[in-house]
């Protein structure tokens, strides 16, 4: 039987959540360094993830397509910005076949590049646009410390790629991309993001403006949770990305990208996660309901096996549930397990339950006997879903609870100092670049973003002491 026994969040931090995907068989090490198999009940969570954002994706006009893996390098050398800010992390193919290659091609970073060239042989006019298309795929880029999900040499995610004919347009989808990222992130992940603007030192290599959701961990970091970049015409003009407006005049397009990745599961884990395992969001969950009968005698088991039966029945199709009858295990060892594997919601059918016609409930995100209670099998599903649904709002609302409560505003630097050793900053900020970096340098905290959500009105930077008209989060980050 595996160890279902964690060490403790206050003890080691990044040993628990290591822990944790490896015993809720979430995924784990392969034999290339720094990348990850990800196994059945993590791929069914990164699924959910999936469904939930392609709906939205296809809901305001995007549709899906493939690109290849490799890319010839030449490509990404055409956007100067670009090439110097992946080049560290590129991994590049020089032999095929055997044979050394004439070109040496590129696993695929990021796609804006192939994107682009591709573009440009299909958009002649105005009416080839919008070109709007997201693409389900891995990227490799070659990292030098990684960790599970939050970091590794080859990641799933989406990959938006989008053209317009006029700058305006491009913008507003951007913004639109990252208000989609942010309605996920809320309502099917519980997670309380702050949507913002990058810094010029923080933006994607090669956007004009990058925007992010940011969120704060349980250890009280920051993670990188999505992010929406405005490309302005650079890439249009790497790869003479053209059409014939309206007046039959040559035009560069404008263009965007915006991306998701199985990051995310990392921030689901951080987020929600505690002592006992995992906590999931029923919208997300593989298993959103297990089911657990309990008896002892064969004459037990036969009237508590029934009436599991009719359960079965009435969930079938409408809760993603699972019949836990292994009986090589006790109750107790399968509740546990369960919690480990963050299971919103647990079913126990013994044999008075059968009598009374009743089921027990208990609720992962309650522990202890406040979080029992019983419902009837009239009624049943109802019953179910309700909880379902009071389960999600309390994860969100016990996030954001825990995150504005680690959320401070500092009046001075060594102020600041203190609070970004443990929680993030909201600070006026009118540095330069240089001051950035010396921040960083002492501090380990960037700007994680300028919140989309500004006070108004003027403050004073509490680095420079010049007047400021935005405020920013600093925090550590993974």
């Amino acid at each position: 039987m595996p160890e279902l026994k964690l060490t403790s969040q206050a003890k080691d931090f990044s040993k628990w959540y290591n822990q944790i995907i490896l015993r809720a068989e979430l995924a784990d090490y392969a034999p290339v360094r720094g990348c990850m198999v990800i196994r059945p009940y993590g791929y069914a969570l990164w699924e959910n993830i999936q469904q939930a954002l392609d709906r939205r994706f296809k809901s305001v006009g995007v549709e899906n397509a493939y690109f290849p893996l490799f890319i010839p390098k030449s490509f990404l050398e055409r956007e100067k910005e670009h090439v110097e800010g992946f080049s560290p992390e590129l991994a590049v193919v020089t032999v095929g076949g055997g044979e050394v290659l004439e070109e040496p091609l590129v696993v695929r970073p990021t796609s804006e590049t192939i994107v682009g060239q591709m573009w440009a042989n299909w958009i002649k006019s105005y009416r080839d646009l919008p070109m709007r298309l997201n693409l389900w795929n891995s990227v490799v880029r070659w990292e030098l410390r990684t960790r599970l999900f939050l970091r590794t040499l080859e990641f799933l995610w989406n990959e938006g790629h989008c053209a317009y004919a006029t700058s305006g347009e491009a913008e507003a989808e951007t913004l639109q991309m990252l208000d989609v990222y942010t309605d996920f992130a809320v309502s099917d992940a519980a997670l309380p993001v702050i949507p913002g603007r990058k810094s010029d030192l923080e933006r994607f290599a090669g956007a004009v403006r990058s925007y992010t959701i940011e969120a704060m961990m349980g250890d009280k970091k920051a993670l990188q949770s999505g992010t929406s970049h405005f490309l302005g015409q650079n890439f249009a003009r790497a790869f003479d990305m053209k059409y014939l407006d309206r007046n039959n005049e040559l035009q560069y397009c404008w263009t965007t990208s915006w991306g998701l990745s199985t990051r995310m599961i990392g921030g689901i884990i951080m987020v929600h996660g505690d002592d006992q395992g995992l906590k999931l969001p029923p919208r997300l969950a593989p298993i959103q309901l297990v089911v657990v009968p309990i008896y002892k005698t064969d004459e037990e088991k036969s009237k508590v096996t029934a009436a599991v039966e009719r359960i079965r029945a009435m969930l079938e199709n409408e809760v993603r549930f699972k019949i836990d009858d292994r009986e090589e295990v006790s109750p107790g060892y399968k509740f546990n397990d369960w919690e480990m594997r963050g299971v919103p919601l647990r079913m126990e059918v013994g044999p008075k339950d059968v009598e009374k016609d009743q089921v027990v409930l208990a609720r992962r995100d309650a522990p202890g006997r406040g979080g029992k209670s019983i419902a009837p099998q009239a009624g049943l599903l109802h019953a179910v879903h309700e909880l379902l649904d009071t389960i999600q709002a309390d994860l969100y609302r016990a996030a954001v609870a825990f995150r504005d409560a680690n959320v401070h505003e500092p009046a001075s630097y060594d102020e600041f100092k203190a609070v970004v050793a443990d929680g993030f900053a909201r600070v006026w900020w009118a540095g330069s670049d240089e001051d950035e970096l010396k921040v960083k340098e002492e501090t380990k905290a960037t700007i994680r973003c300028i919140p989309m959500d500004q006070p108004g009105g003027e403050g004073k930077c509490f680095y420079t002491g010049q007047p400021a008209k935005e405020t920013a989060i600093f925090a550590r980050a993974y």
